[in-house]
């Protein structure tokens, strides 16, 4: 509730709140889009057709930590957008939105720029993603 009420108070009342949405609505959207796709796809080539029933634990964490993997892959730059994007100082923007934003980065520091950081993003997500779907199928299998 603290960071709420200091959000509300320095970063211009409730739009303070929702700064960085379309970034990260443009980030969500087609990046689980590919996680999610790419998951399913996987555990269906490794089952060998549709009934990934049987898979074992080792195929689901390949599956995951592939998923998660394309998730970043697919999406990055958008992500570091959004992270400028709400990082910015609210009294005097250095960027005024997404579009700007992306082009700036681009001028500045060319197409690295948009991809600082991915390496640990990358480092992160596969065993992230690998244990959370993981844990999900075991938690679906066990439930029936």
């Amino acid at each position: 509730m603290d960071v709420a009420k200091q959000v509300l108070r320095s970063e211009g009342g409730a739009r303070g709140l929702f700064k960085g949405l379309v970034p990260t609505l443009a980030r969500e959207v087609p990046g689980n889009a590919a996680m999610f796709g790419v998951y399913e796809a996987l555990k269906q080539y490794m089952a060998g057709g549709t009934d990934t029933s049987k898979l074992g634990r080792g195929s689901l964490i390949v599956a995951g930590g592939l998923a998660g993997a394309s998730f970043w892959s697919s999406v990055y730059p958008t992500d570091v957008v959004k992270s400028v994007l709400q990082v910015d100082d609210y009294k005097n923007p250095k960027y005024k939105g997404s579009m700007h934003a992306f082009r700036s980065i681009l001028a500045s520091e060319g197409v690295k720029g948009l991809y600082k950081g991915f390496g640990p993003a990358m480092a992160r997500s596969i065993p992230a993603n690998a244990a959370c779907f993981l844990a999900y199928e075991v938690t679906r299998s066990s439930l029936g």
